[in-house]
C-alpha cells in the first residue's frame, strides 16, 4: 500500500509529477478517463482466453487505473530497470516487465482514442490534404538514440552511426509551425542517413506542391530529386568556396524558421526512454516507445 501514498502525494503536487511522469496533473486527470475505458476494454477482451477463475491469483499491486497509468507514464518518463521499478511498486522485476508489455499498448490506444497520434505513413497527396488541410509549412528532422552494443558484426554495422560514432536507431518526425508532430517514420538502425531514410519512407513524392519543405543539409540532393517541391535549404560551404554575407544571412533566417522542429524533438526527449541507451530487445518496442513519446506531446500542445 505504500506505492499508493506516494502516488497520491505525485498527483498532488506539479512539479513532482512532471518530474516523475513528464505531465502535468491537468493533463493526467484528462487523460484518465480514456486510459480506464481501454484498460476495462482490454479487461473484456482478455476474458474469452482465461485460465483461471476471475480474482485468482496475487492481488494486483496497481489498484486503480489511475495506478497503472502513474507506472507506465513514470517508466517513461524514468526508463528504470525492471528490477528497479519493481523495488518501487514492490514487485518481482518480473511482473514490471509484464506491465510494461500490457499497459504500453493501452496508452497507444488512449492516445489515438484522443486523436493525437502522429501519421506512420502518408500515402497519396489526398491523403496528406485530407489530413493536414490548413498546413502551409513542415519541418523536418531526423533524430537518433543510442542503442546497447550489438553483438553480432552485420547487426553492429547496421546500427553504427558514423555521426554519433556509437550505435543508434533513427526516426524521422514532420512538424508544423506549432510544433505538433505530423507524421513519424518507423524506428530504423542508425547506419543510414536522414536523406536515405526520406527517401526509403517515399514521403516527399506525397507533399503538396505547395507546401514549404524545410530541412537541414543532412538531405542534401532533395532539391534534385524531387524538383517539385518547394525546398528550404541552408546554403553549404566548402573549402573553395565561403558563404556570402547574403548566404549567412538567408542561413540564420532559415535556422531560426526550423527552430520548430527542435523544440518538438526536445519535447519529445523529456522521456528517458527516448535518451538513455535502450535497453530492451525488441525493436518494435523501441518503436512503440517513439509513438507513444510523441503522442503525449502532441496531447500536451492540445491542452497548454
Amino acid at each position: 500500500m505504500k506505492q499508493v501514498i506516494n502516488i497520491n502525494r505525485a498527483l498532488k503536487s506539479e512539479r513532482l509529477l512532471k518530474a516523475l511522469t513528464g505531465v502535468s496533473v491537468a493533463e493526467f486527470n484528462t487523460l484518465l478517463p480514456s486510459f480506464d475505458a481501454a484498460v476495462t476494454k482490454s479487461k473484456r477482451e482478455q476474458k474469452t482466453n482465461r485460465k483461471r477463475a476471475e480474482g485468482g491469483g496475487r492481488k494486483h499491486t496497481l489498484l486503480t487505473s489511475q495506478h497503472q497509468l502513474f507506472f507506465i507514464l513514470f517508466y517513461l518518463k524514468c526508463y528504470p530497470t525492471f528490477d528497479l521499478a519493481g523495488f518501487f511498486f514492490d514487485v518481482d522485476r518480473s511482473r514490471s516487465w509484464h506491465w510494461v508489455q500490457e499497459l504500453l499498448p493501452i496508452l497507444e490506444k488512449t492516445l489515438a482514442w484522443q486523436v493525437v497520434l502522429p501519421k506512420r505513413k502518408i500515402r497519396t497527396v489526398e491523403e496528406f490534404m485530407h489530413h493536414f488541410p490548413e498546413i502551409k509549412d513542415i519541418f523536418i528532422d531526423g533524430t537518433e538514440r543510442p542503442v546497447q552494443r550489438p553483438q553480432k558484426g552485420k547487426a553492429q554495422r547496421k546500427h553504427y552511426s558514423g555521426k554519433q560514432k556509437e550505435h543508434t536507431v533513427r526516426n524521422l518526425v514532420v512538424t508544423d509551425e506549432q510544433t505538433a508532430i505530423l507524421c513519424l517514420t518507423p524506428t530504423k538502425p542508425g547506419s543510414r542517413q536522414d536523406y536515405h531514410r526520406f527517401k526509403q519512407s517515399q514521403l516527399g513524392e506525397h507533399i503538396p506542391t505547395d507546401v514549404g519543405v524545410w530541412v537541414d543539409l543532412g538531405f542534401m540532393g532533395i532539391k534534385k530529386d524531387y524538383p517539385q517541391l518547394d525546398v528550404v535549404m541552408p546554403h553549404k560551404s566548402s573549402k573553395h568556396h565561403p558563404l556570402t554575407p547574403d548566404q549567412k544571412a538567408d542561413n540564420q533566417t532559415i535556422s531560426a524558421g526550423r527552430i520548430v522542429v527542435e523544440h518538438a524533438l526536445a519535447g519529445i526527449k523529456r522521456f528517458r526512454c527516448l535518451t538513455d541507451t535502450y535497453r530492451n530487445k525488441s525493436q518494435s518496442l523501441a518503436d512503440l516507445f517513439m509513438l507513444v513519446a510523441c503522442g503525449l506531446w502532441n496531447y500536451h500542445l492540445r491542452h497548454a
